[in-house]
């Protein structure tokens, strides 16, 4: 592996997560129209809780790779401003992969139904509480919106590095 690229697993910590939170944004989007007490959305929310606390496990794999990897330089002519700018994008991201499903966990946390891995049941973190529940579900919501804003952000900056001849996407693409 050269130097000027990311890890094959960095690699795949990046894209696994692109896929997963693609899906769950889709997803989140489409269970919440559909009607209450139906089977259609009770198993519509049991995905999304589990493909989340899949997210959440690749969360910290990634972050234990990250800990014990580092990536490829950043800009290594000098610029630091760029440099420290991708960097704190990067934590950034790193802060709402976290905290993301972790409001998604708690909002569930504060409702009557347990909350499940693929049938599994969980514990909770809290109790039937509505009031709980809906700030939980607040932020989660909220936070996803930062998300968006970010992974906009994100795939521009790659664009316009790339259109200004930066090899920027080739540190990331799963192919040479």
């Amino acid at each position: 592996m050269r130097k000027d690229r990311y890890t094959l697993t960095a690699i795949f910590f990046h894209w696994a997560h692109v896929l997963i939170v693609f899906f769950l944004l889709g997803w989140g989007w489409y269970m919440v129209d559909l009607a209450k007490g139906s089977a259609e959305r009770t198993f519509a929310f049991g995905l999304h809780k589990s493909i989340g606390i899949i997210a959440l496990l690749l969360w910290v794999g990634r972050l234990a790779w990250r800990a014990t990897h580092t990536p490829p330089p950043l800009y290594p002519d000098g610029r630091e401003l760029a440099r420290r700018l991708v960097a704190a994008i990067h934590w950034l991201f790193y802060l709402l992969l976290l905290l993301v499903p972790l409001t998604g966990y708690l909002s569930a946390s504060f409702t009557k139904y347990q909350t499940r891995f693929f049938g599994i049941p969980l514990p909770k973190a809290g109790w039937e509480d509505p009031a709980i529940n809906a700030v939980f579900s607040q932020i989660h919501q909220g936070l996803t919106w930062v998300l968006v804003a970010l992974i906009v952000a994100h795939v521009a900056g790659a664009v316009l590095s790339h259109l200004r001849g930066e090899p920027v996407l080739g540190k990331m693409l799963p192919w040479k």
